[in-house]
């Protein structure tokens, strides 16, 4: 198949009709991809996926390190969220171990109610009673603000969430506001209008927080996480990069920019982002490969230095009830601490991926290049292997350029639209070619049956040379031939072989049923009278000459001869059913169907027109003769269609009749 070889060349109207509508289909494929149409986002999506999954490292982090208050732990404390004074001793025992910073990804807007304060307040709303407490430390009457008094000695980073759906005002202003340097004018943020942070008394002694905001994309997979948003007039930090900060002991980040985008730097880090401050995910794998400690073994002191000693340590809880799951590329259920953990160690070891600012015009150039080359693909192959093979190089050549971008700039550049161009062509031009191919076959096919049907009638026409009273008797008979056999086949009878291939070669063929008389010599051909025995011996003889004839030509055409049904008619048109007819006397069923309708066919319009030796028969003396000679000369089945359609008959005989013709007919 795919050697096939195209049958024609295109002409150059074509070739050109056919460079225009691949261009103009590559151009509206090029605007798709420029206006981000949701559909080709979904292809840039899976390519995207499928190299990060592929091409992941699969090594452990060694920047950053969990500690899960997971379900060991929380059953180990029995509720959640910990009581306050719970949660700021497992953040001194972190802090003991001198990790490089702490972030707590643990919300808190609601008072701790466990606070002997708190409880002393709610016995004295509900119950108006004085509960007393004695013995406690001063900094243990109130959780929240014990847990504060941690965070602040600690220096740990808090988190905030920042809403987008409904305005709110906050207790208390940040303590700490995020410095942004640089060319902020590259960068148009999202910008929030209300936000939850933790209680007054933990915030208030906060110096920094992080928002723990996540976007995912359309389809509802996490591919990105936005590291600025702009509150109030503000630019707040996300958990991840206010985390790093802290580690880094900056307070202020500057925007540039390079030739493929806006960068965050961030003391010696430059962090590729988008114009909406948000930066690609780059997971090693799965969550598995991101350290993480159980936050009861830190208590137990089970934990040693080294697992946190200089790491970013981010305090949260993977528990399942906490439904804090994110479907990435590499987990469908990847726990939202880790996710922090994930961005904090791909901005410090700068191990970053970033979709180019001039990814548009290189799929843009990419569309028309390609559409450009599998269009002269089509118009200047001569074998179907070779539009295949340069279809499959070029698919080949927009892969490996967009796994190189990968491999060796950290560039995502999927060639999803020149893919699309690509198969869209393909099957475009291929349809275009197969109808073009399908239409040379069917004119060429013409050209056959012409050819065919000019080898019949010429030589018809030499028969009608010698006889030149047979033109309109050819015709009539040919088209008597047809009426016949349609009539049987839809009667139910012989529709085996009454297919309408083999009654269009009846009708073909018939004319050549006296072909033979060429072989008779004229005196006898010609002769105005009776023949005598010996003339008429010679004269029966031309069914022979006439099958002699056509099977001689027939043997130089190659393939399905239809010739042959020509010949079966020229040499039994004149056997009887009865077994008394000529050249060999063939009885009923031996006698082939084509002769049988072709001997209906020839005697009527005998009987029906004139010749020199008798006048025209009327139509009901010539039927009459015929029901007479039913089982005698014709077959009573093939009989009886002619009389049904006996209108037809006379409708033929009266389209193709000539009354000045003189025809000498059959003896």
């Amino acid at each position: 198949m795919y050697g096939t070889k195209f049958s024609n060349r295109l002409s150059k109207r074509s070739a050109l009709a056919l460079m225009a509508c691949g261009l103009a289909l590559s151009f509206l494929m090029a605007l798709a991809s420029h206006s981000h149409a949701s559909w080709l986002q979904q292809l840039d999506d899976l390519f995207n996926d499928t190299v990060l999954v592929d091409m992941a490292s699969q090594t452990p982090v060694s920047t950053a390190t969990v500690v899960d208050i997971d379900e060991v732990s929380l059953e180990a404390v029995g509720q959640w969220p910990w009581p306050r004074y719970r949660i700021g001793a497992l953040v001194e025992a972190i802090a003991a171990k001198q990790p490089a910073a702490i972030a707590l990804d643990i919300l808190l807007p609601e008072p701790d109610r466990s606070s002997i304060d708190s409880i002393q307040s709610t016995y004295k709303h509900d119950f108006n009673l004085d509960l007393a407490i004695t013995g406690a430390p001063a900094g243990l009457r109130d959780n929240d603000g014990y847990l504060g008094h941690i965070l602040a000695q600690s220096r740990s980073v808090g988190s905030e969430y920042l809403y987008f759906d409904r305005p709110t005002k906050s207790e208390v202003a940040p303590s700490h506001v995020l410095e942004v340097t640089g060319d902020t004018d590259l960068l148009a943020l999202h910008e929030a209008s209300g936000i939850l942070r933790n209680t007054f008394k933990i915030s208030s002694q906060t110096e920094v927080a992080g928002f723990i905001n996540t976007h995912p994309d359309r389809d509802g997979r996490l591919r990105r996480l936005p590291l600025l948003i702009k509150y109030d007039g503000l630019i707040h930090a996300s958990l991840a990069l206010a985390a790093l900060m802290r580690s880094l002991d900056v307070d202020s980040v500057r925007i540039d920019s390079d030739r493929d985008g806006p960068l965050l730097h961030v003391g010696g880090h430059a962090i590729p982002i988008d114009r909406y401050g948000e930066a690609l995910l780059r997971l090693k794998g799965k969550s598995l490969l991101y350290p993480s400690v159980s936050a009861v073994d830190v208590l137990n002191g089970s934990v040693p230095d080294a697992a946190l000693r200089g790491k970013i340590v981010f305090l949260g809880s993977t528990a399942t009830g906490l439904n804090d799951l994110h479907n990435t590329a590499s987990d469908p259920q990847f726990p939202g601490l880790m996710i922090q953990a994930a961005m904090v160690d791909g901005m410090a070891t700068d191990q970053f991926i970033r979709v180019p600012e001039w990814l548009d015009i290189l799929n843009f150039a990419e569309c028309l290049i390609t559409g450009a080359l599998v269009s002269a693909l089509f118009i200047r192959a001569e074998r179907v292997s070779l539009v295949v093979l340069g279809s499959a190089a070029i698919t080949t050549f927009l892969l490996g350029l967009a796994l190189l971008l990968f491999s060796r700039g950290n560039l995502l550049a999927p060639p999803g639209p020149a893919l699309v161009v690509v198969a869209l062509l393909f099957v475009t031009f291929t349809i275009y070619r197969f109808a073009a191919e399908k239409r040379h076959a069917y004119l060429w096919f013409k050209k056959l049956e012409n050819a065919r049907q000019v080898t019949i009638e010429s030589m018809a026409a030499v028969a009608e040379t010698r006889d030149p009273e047979t033109g309109a008797h050819i015709k009539r008979t040919q088209h008597y031939v047809r009426a016949i056999a349609d009539q049987l086949r839809s009667s139910g009878h012989y529709t085996h072989i009454l297919t309408p291939e083999y009654i269009n070669l009846l009708f073909i063929s018939a004319p050549l049923h006296d072909v033979g008389k060429v072989g008779v010599p004229d005196h006898i051909l010609l002769k105005p009278g009776k023949l005598d025995e010996d003339e008429l011996v010679i004269m029966r003889r031309h069914a022979e000459f006439g099958r002699s004839i056509i099977l001689n030509t027939a043997q130089l055409i190659e393939g399905d001869n239809y010739l042959a049904i020509a010949g079966e008619i020229a040499a039994t048109h004149h056997e009887k059913w009865d077994g008394t007819g000529y050249p060999v006397g063939l009885a009923g069923q031996d006698i082939p169907l084509s002769g049988r309708i072709m001997s209906v066919a020839d005697i009527y319009d005998a009987l029906i027109s004139r010749r020199c030796y008798k006048d025209p028969m009327p139509h009901a003396d010539a039927t009459r003769f015929m029901q007479e000679a039913s089982g005698k000369i014709f077959d009573p089945v093939i009989l009886q269609a002619f009389f049904q359609i006996e209108g037809a008959i006379m409708a033929i005989a009266a389209r193709y009749r000539d009354d000045s013709e003189l025809v000498l007919g059959d003896r």
